[in-house]
């Protein structure tokens, strides 16, 4: 069977004529594709983070910072422009067989970079998983967008947003572990295998739309339209070109959403690249404690994606931007108050704790993880339904370019100009990702587009 057989569409069923089944058919379709890509996405995460933990000992065997430093700007360069063409062809396809397959592809490349040594081969091989890492958001985005209606999306968004958080707080454990006992090839190798397995897995789990299973839309299931003119709309089949150009690319909230996701990116990416080394060379911290204080970055993003969902939903009733707009305002705020107050140590139950630097490391990372994950939300609902794929790919694209914008350039920002051009750098950004959204305050949807 060809591939592009395999990922068409599921068609759409005859609706199920008993209408007492199709309350419990929807619990348990609901429940069932969502726990089976939250963990599908969360391994996705154990194939992107692996060389990350592999690179210490890759430097012992003689790589060059430079040249490790190379694989990392592969990576970030070729899945922004991955997460933007797999959002195209992922509003095209059955997300049940898309996101499997990248999950696999990316563990059967992560293996093969494990079983070289050639800095050009790990390069070869490491864009070739960053690549197919572009195909787990796209076939969340679709699934998240046709399974749970507009009222409720924020939190169940919010939830499948901690796989990522999940994934990146599980894989230094087990990185570690086979690097200490097997050898860096393993701390590749494992990821890889478990991702192929969760592959076949998603592909027994997964189905594409409610309609496909013979259930009506969600949006008629529980009556939850954004607009009532969208009771026809929810019908279409769009083509490529409309989808991209008509619901993406010519609509202007998006492309704010996009700008707004690059400063908020490079935040995230800052804080999260660079803190350890700031808390190393500003307050003289062992490795081992800049570590520890960097990982509740991770911690603080868990809680900030659930509350900013909650509240998107419950308070302002399906509205993203206000939460976007002062989360990002609140990520400055604590940047700010940790590099005032940052580098106290505190006796705490007999324990000396840097708590003041974890503390606001966890604010940070509570606050930039809201509009990290409600950007994307954002886009999904006021494009098209069925163009979800491409609209978050695209926001994702640009928002990776301030990623990489976190890297390189800014390491040479800090170098030139020091730490404090890492603070400006970053409150700028936050202010600047706030001011961008201020138009969209009140959109849930696109009105253009519910005619």
């Amino acid at each position: 069977m060809q591939l592009k057989n395999i990922l068409k569409p599921a068609p759409f069923k005859k609706e199920i004529e008993d209408k007492k089944k199709i309350p419990s058919l929807y619990r348990y379709w609901r429940l069932r594709t969502f726990y089976s890509m939250y963990l599908g996405y969360a391994l996705f995460y154990f194939t992107r983070k692996s060389f990350t933990f592999a690179i210490p000992a890759l430097k012992e065997l003689g790589y060059s910072m430079g040249e490790l430093g190379l694989l990392g700007s592969i990576f970030a360069i070729v899945y922004g422009i991955s997460k933007f063409a797999s959002g195209i062809l992922g509003d095209r396809s059955n997300p049940r067989y898309f996101m499997a397959i990248g999950l696999m592809l990316t563990g059967v490349f992560n293996i093969c970079f494990g079983l070289s040594s050639s800095i050009w081969m790990f390069a070869l091989f490491w864009g070739a998983n960053s690549w197919f890492q572009g195909w787990g958001w796209p076939a969340s985005a679709k699934l998240l967008t046709h399974w749970y209606s507009q009222s409720e999306r924020g939190r169940w968004w919010s939830v499948w947003n901690t796989s990522h958080n999940l994934g990146a707080a599980i894989i230094p454990i087990l990185a570690a572990y086979m690097i200490n006992h097997f050898g860096w090839s393993y701390a590749m190798y494992a990821p890889g295998v478990l991702s192929i397995i969760c592959g076949f897995f998603l592909i027994n789990r997964l189905r594409d739309t409610p309609q496909s299973l013979g259930l009506p839309s969600i949006e008629e299931y529980r009556n939850d339209y954004p607009d009532p003119k969208h009771k026809e709309k929810e019908k279409l089949r769009l083509s490529t070109k409309e989808i991209l150009f008509t619901y993406v690319l010519k609509n202007w909230p998006i492309w704010l959403l996009a700008f707004s996701g690059f400063f908020v990116y490079m935040i995230r990416t800052a804080v999260n690249d660079w803190t350890q080394l700031y808390l190393v060379e500003s307050h003289a911290y062992s490795l081992k404690t800049a570590a520890f204080c960097v990982c509740w970055f991770e911690i603080g993003g868990f809680f900030g994606s659930l509350v900013s969902g909650w509240l998107s939903d419950q308070v302002f009733k399906g509205k993203r931007n206000p939460i976007n707009i002062l989360f990002s305002l609140g990520s400055v705020i604590a940047l700010v108050c940790l590099f005032a107050f940052g580098g106290a140590i505190v006796d705490v139950a007999g324990l000396s704790l840097p708590l003041f630097d974890i503390m606001f490391i966890f604010l940070s990372g509570f606050f930039i993880f809201g509009p990290q994950m409600l950007i994307g939300v954002a886009a999904a609902e006021i494009s098209h339904k069925n163009a979800a794929g491409t609209a978050t790919g695209f926001v994702g694209w640009i928002s990776y370019l301030g990623a990489a914008f976190a890297g390189g350039p800014l390491g040479a920002i800090i170098q030139s100009n020091g730490w404090s051009a890492f603070l400006i750098s970053c409150v700028f950004s936050g202010i600047i990702a706030a001011l961008i959204l201020i138009p969209l305050w009140s959109m849930k949807t696109n009105p253009k587009y519910t005619t």
